[in-house]
């Protein structure tokens, strides 16, 4: 499969395993309606904000919706990331530039989006997918970056936004559309679903013959191809006899042609003598399948968009400059997702995904609600624009009822280990478990963890203990966080392999061995990033 190259590839194709983990810190005072939704946002540099979120939701999220900087030149977006090369610490604190003014701008562009889309990858379900909005500047380029990351095999569709209503008059072409690419985590295990059909499309379906079965739509009964036994002759009821198209065969053996006719399932025209064609009811339809075309009447268009946060924020209207419509996530989402499940976006924005997970919510009949966590960078957008959209939207204002719900804002705290791999003293005994347990096991902490401390979950058969902060309830300085016979003694049972985090160990080798313990001292064998 071809690579692509470029200038600090070298440097940050491991970087996301490097980056530190740092704890999360809920702002009250920011945060909005109901505490225990399961919505997120978080203010952090995205980079930091993902490998701090790592060990709580790996592996759950079924759905990311990122819009990341098109790096058209005019975004003022500025790389970074602090990595370990010199070339790519010349490029720290500047504004990435126009093509001719700043020749290694998709170099910066692809270092920025590897390790996150890294990380991202990390994040999904096995059936779930990434979508990436983008268009020319980088579209050629994130196509092979993905396919790198994720998988040639893995690669859904390139989507066509129509962002438009009409060309600008002001460039010599004017272009029309944006791109969605779409990459599944296992294109195998992944589906989707049939969208809702629109006010259009319903008034499409008649009844000319008054079918007890209500409305329906007729299709065309032949096929492409030649296939002998579906080569057949039709009499119409007005006993005309009927062939194939040229080229065409019939889309149903005889028999089961013969079978939808009994069940009044096939149309022949006002008079009895048209060209077969077959009926579908709108009461059995179960929606329209996705296709990668999304015309603006459909999902919305920029203009939309603006709109959409004008109306929200009335006289105090916050300027963001690219946002995306509403009803295009939704599409989205009503296509990759259902109740219940997890949406992250990283480059939040002007909060549209969470805009859009809030509305499906609203309009699912309570169904399990659909959950989001949302990354902006930008501390004046994440709290003057993000976070009171989000606010806007849970609950109501002039233009809009409120769709209920509700949110938590986090910050990032200082990170769990000090520059010396010591772990930091506010560091609690649940955010060390959540970081053993994950970097053990690459999965989350089991959340009937805290029911059993200190064995944190088992995983493919390992059990994952952790001895620290008086986990047993012996307050003296090290009470509790030895390894000794009777603390052994004292664990939960498991009959298989044990890992044991602790800060010193006063069991020999050999008993270690016949116990099925592995020992881990605390802090030298904790992964640090």
């Amino acid at each position: 499969m071809p690579t692509l190259d470029w200038l600090g590839k070298k440097a940050v194709v491991n970087h996301h395993r490097h980056v530190p983990f740092h704890l999360l810190k809920s702002r009250d005072d920011l945060s909005c309606g109901d505490a225990d939704s399961g919505n997120i946002l978080v203010q952090a540099d995205n980079l930091l904000a993902l490998k701090a979120l790592l060990p709580y939701y790996a592996g759950q999220v079924k759905c990311i919706y990122i819009d990341p900087p098109y790096n058209t030149g005019n975004e003022g977006w500025v790389y970074n990331d602090n990595v370990n090369s010199p070339e790519m610490k010349t490029w720290l604190g500047k504004v990435v530039g126009r093509e001719a003014e700043d020749l290694s701008r998709h170099d910066k562009w692809l270092s920025m989006m590897y390790p996150r889309l890294q990380l991202l990858r990390e994040f999904l379900r096995d059936d779930g997918l990434i979508f990436i909005s983008i268009d020319d500047n980088e579209q050629h380029n994130l196509r092979t970056l993905c396919d790198e990351i994720f998988g040639e095999r893995n690669f859904l569709a390139c989507l066509i936004w129509q962002k438009r209503t009409s060309p600008d008059a002001r460039l010599q072409m004017s272009d029309a559309h944006e791109y969605i690419v779409a990459y599944a985590k296992n294109l195998f295990n992944l589906k989707l679903h049939r969208i809702p059909q629109s006010p259009k499309q319903i008034k499409g379906y008649k009844n000319p013959d008054n079918d007890p079965r209500g409305p329906w739509a007729s299709t065309d009964f032949s096929a492409q191809g030649f296939r002998p036994n579906q080569m057949y002759s039709i009499n119409t009821p007005s006993g005309r006899v009927v062939q194939p198209p040229p080229g065409n065969c019939w889309k149903n053996v005889e028999s089961v042609f013969l079978q939808l006719v009994a069940d009044n399932r096939m149309w022949f025209g006002k008079n009895g003598s048209g060209v077969p064609r077959r009926k579908t009811f709108l009461s059995e339809s179960l929606g329209v399948s996705p296709w990668t075309w999304l015309p603006n009447d459909e999902v919305g268009h920029s203009q939309e968009a603006k709109d959409e946060i004008k109306a929200l924020f009335g006289k105090e209207e916050k300027r963001f400059e690219t946002p995306k419509p509403t009803r295009l996530i939704e599409r989205l989402l009503f296509i990759a997702t259902k109740p219940g499940d997890l949406i992250l976006d990283s480059f939040a924005g002007s909060g549209t995904t969470g805009h859009a997970v809030l509305a499906v919510n609203y309009k699912s009949n309570g169904e399990s609600p659909r959950r989001f966590i949302l990354v902006e960078m930008v501390p004046t957008i994440c709290n003057e624009i993000t976070a009171k959209r989000l606010s806007k939207v849970i609950q109501g204002c002039d233009s809009e009822k409120g769709f209920g719900g509700g949110f938590c804002y986090c910050e990032l705290g200082s990170q769990l280990f000090d520059e010396k791999g010591r772990i930091k003293p506010e560091v609690t005994f649940k955010d060390l478990a959540r970081h053993v347990f994950f970097s053990e096991t690459g999965k989350p902490l089991p959340d009937k963890a805290e029911k059993k401390f200190p064995l944190l979950g088992v995983s493919d058969g390992i059990a994952v203990y952790l001895l620290y902060n008086g986990v047993l309830k012996d307050k003296s300085q090290k009470g509790g966080n030895i390894l000794t016979v009777p603390v052994l003694q004292s664990l939960a049972a498991h009959d298989g392999p044990k890992v044991i985090y602790g800060v010193g160990c006063r069991i020999g080798t050999v008993r270690l061995t016949q116990e099925n313990v592995t020992f881990r001292q605390i802090p030298y064998e904790i992964k640090v990033s």
